[in-house]
């Protein structure tokens, strides 16, 4: 035992001389490299360098600046790789609390199933005498279960509510002698009110074209510079209708329907109603006109998140325009979902500005096709506007004065000759040609806009610039420059010098382009 212990006290002497010498001599290398080292490396330097030359100095202080350069690197270097060590310990760190915490609230969570089956194993055990023990645990699971005599709660909360308000205060308009006004006297009305109480200036022209495309379309998409009133004109409209205007940001995430109306939650059995779904409901119990504005609708593709609306509005059956919400139809569901579906009310408007830049994507011929497009680049002067209040006006009385105009104004025949004509010049030269849908809504433009006070080429300028003269822009400009010119010509000749004001600037400004 004795001899052992003499051993191992000889092995353990000479293990820690052997660590100490391996301290000892690895702390002398970082003197010798950084001390010692660099003292001998100074005093070399000071006994050669009063031979050097001037290519010696200049050679000294190009490898000196590499020396110092190398050394910075690997000093970066091994500061980039203890740093990336820390980050990384603390991100596994975190994680592994992340894990702890995520296995903590399943635990917390299979806990709570667990109480609530225990619950629902007293309830049916009262009436049944069945052991609570023995109760599986996914009755837990089972939604919808009310106490006797309770109502079953609605899946549309926002909805609901939304019925509630009305029932209790319905929205009914009555209109007087007084209100039962012209177009004409309400583009004037408008502007002046628009002016005397928002302090907004807008021209009687793009009142004017507002409310013809009203009577044609319900998309009307507002484009124009920042400033010009894009978003304040439907606002304006809407305190003018005695009713505000909804406001729906449009956002870059939108990529489908249910970014736009929501989606039924299976788990919480519950539909996860949007603003615009609520405010588009909440129209449909008024009586007055009214606007939803999406604002800033081109920051997501148009024709992804809005392609339901786009499309029903084809249908020429008005009670077609049904959107799908949900699958399985409920007793509790609103009053104006009906069997799951929901019917656009005809009393809304659906309003969109669009900016033209680089963060907004570009608006398809498929949406344009389907709106009436208003171009605001020009703030309106200020004028003095005697103090005009608001109109009070039901939605089927304005659409009977959109009717009235569609009976009464209607293109003449001269003039639909006229534009028979340009479609065959643009169809030959320019390869584009009217549709079916443009000619439709240039025949419900038009009256409307001449009902408005305004005339009858004035509208027809208005469309074709907007409609058709617009589809110019995909061309290969720089090679149909003699085609414009004689574009231009052609509408001097036939239709008269100066009379299509709005196709004559756009077409110039195609030129510019080109």
């Amino acid at each position: 035992m004795a001899a052992f212990a003499e051993y191992y006290t000889n092995f353990l002497w000479a293990w820690l001389q052997n660590l100490w010498y391996f301290i000892r001599t690895f702390f002398y290398l970082f003197y010798k490299l950084l001390i010692e080292d660099a003292i001998s490396y100074c005093l070399n330097l000071g006994a050669h360098v009063s031979t050097f030359d001037v290519w010696g100095w200049i050679c000294l202080i190009i490898v000196s600046l590499c020396n110092i350069a190398f050394l910075f690197f690997v000093c970066y270097r091994l500061f980039q790789l203890v740093r990336r060590y820390i980050f990384f310990r603390a991100k596994e760190v975190d994680k592994d609390r992340l894990m702890e915490e995520v296995a903590r609230l399943r635990e917390q969570a299979d806990q709570l199933v667990k109480e609530k089956s225990r619950i629902f194993a007293l309830k049916f055990g009262q009436g049944g005498g069945m052991d609570a023990n023995k109760l599986p645990e996914n009755v837990g699971a089972v939604e919808g279960e009310e106490g006797e005599g309770a109502q079953p709660e609605s899946r549309f909360t926002k909805l609901i509510n939304l019925d509630e308000k009305y029932e209790r205060n319905p929205n009914i308009v009555v209109m007087t002698d007084e209100d039962l006004l012209t177009l004409p006297q309400i583009v004037t009305r408008f502007t002046n009110f628009a002016a005397s109480q928002l302090k907004l200036y807008y021209s009687e022209e793009t009142i004017r074209l507002f409310l013809s495309g009203m009577g044609t379309a319900k998309v009307i998409i507002l484009e124009g510079i920042s400033g010009t009133g894009k978003t304040s004109l439907p606002y304006a409209f809407g305190k003018f209708f005695n009713n505000n205007t909804s406001i729906i940001s449009v956002q870059p995430s939108w990529r489908d329907r249910a970014e736009l109306i929501g989606y039924f939650n299976e788990f919480t059995k519950k539909f996860n109603e949007t603003d615009f779904l609520a405010c588009l409901y909440e129209k449909s119990l008024r009586e007055d006109p009214t606007f939803i504005v999406l604002d800033e609708m081109n920051l997501a593709r148009i024709e992804y998140y809005f392609a339901d609306f786009l499309s029903i509005m084809e249908m020429p059956d008005v009670a077609e325009w049904k959107i799908d919400l949900i699958a399985a139809p409920a007793d509790t569901d609103p009053k104006n979902v009906v069997y799951g579906k929901f019917l656009v009310p005809q009393n809304v408007w659906f309003i969109g500005t669009a900016n033209n830049d680089d963060s907004t994507f570009t608006i398809t011929d498929k949406v344009y096709d389907r709106a009436v497009t208003l171009e605001l680049n020009n703030r309106a002067e200020y004028f003095d506007a005697p103090l005009t209040e608001s109109y009070n006006c039901s939605f089927s009385y304005l659409d009977s004065l959109f009717e009235r105009a569609h009976n009464d104004y209607q293109i003449s025949e001269k003039t639909l000759a006229l534009i028979k004509e340009f479609d065959n010049f643009i169809r030959d030269n320019f390869k584009v040609s009217f549709g079916n849908r443009i000619m439709k809504q240039l025949k419900l433009f038009v009256p409307v806009y001449m009902a408005c006070g305004g005339t009858e080429l004035g509208g027809v300028d208005f469309i074709i610039a907007s409609k058709i003269l617009r589809k110019f822009k995909a061309l290969n400009l720089p090679f149909l420059t003699k085609e414009l010119k004689e574009l231009l010509k052609f509408m001097d000749e036939k239709f008269g010098e100066g009379s299509m004001p709005y196709c004559i600037d756009f077409i110039k400004e195609l030129q510019k382009t080109a």
